[in-house]
C-alpha cells in the first residue's frame, strides 16, 4: 500500500501534457515567463533539438545545463506578444509557427524584438510534446 501511495504521489506531481499543439506552445512559454523549469522541461521531449541564433542544444538536458536559466531569465523581465499563429497537423505531428513581438528591459538594457519560432510536436498519449525549436530575432526598427 505504501508503495502504491508513492507511485501515486509521484504521478500527481508530473504536469500534464497540453491537449493541443498551441496549448503546448502557450503552456511552455508560460512554464519559462513564471521560471517553472520542471514544467518547461516536462514539455520537451528528452531527444529535442533547439536551433537558435546559429547554435544547437541536442537534449533536453543539454537545454536544461545550458540556456534555460537564461531564457527564464529573459522572459521573466520581458513581455511577449504574439502577432501570428499557424499551425498544421498531420496525424499525430503538428508544426506551429508564429510571430511575436518582446518588449521590456533585460540587464539593463531596452529589448524591442521580432521574433520567429517554429516549433515540432509529436502526439503523446492525450497531449503533445515539442521535439524541435527554432528561433531566431532582430532588433525592431528605431522610428
Amino acid at each position: 500500500m505504501r508503495i502504491l501511495a508513492c507511485l501515486l504521489l509521484a504521478t500527481a506531481s508530473l504536469p500534464a501534457l497540453a491537449a493541443t499543439p498551441a496549448e503546448t506552445m502557450d503552456a511552455f512559454q508560460r512554464a519559462l515567463a513564471e521560471g517553472r523549469r520542471d514544467a518547461a522541461l516536462a514539455l520537451l521531449s528528452p531527444k529535442v533539438k533547439i536551433f537558435e541564433s546559429g547554435y544547437t542544444e541536442n537534449s533536453r538536458d543539454e537545454y536544461a545545463a545550458h540556456h534555460l536559466d537564461s531564457d527564464i531569465d529573459f522572459l521573466r523581465t520581458t513581455q511577449a506578444r504574439l502577432l501570428r499563429h499557424e499551425e498544421r497537423r498531420d496525424g499525430a505531428a503538428a508544426i506551429v509557427m508564429r510571430e511575436t513581438e518582446t518588449t521590456g528591459s533585460y540587464k539593463g538594457a531596452e529589448v524591442h524584438l521580432f521574433g520567429l519560432e517554429t516549433a515540432v510536436l509529436e502526439q503523446r498519449g492525450d497531449g503533445w510534446q515539442i521535439v524541435h525549436l527554432h528561433w531566431s530575432s532582430r532588433k525592431a526598427q528605431a522610428k
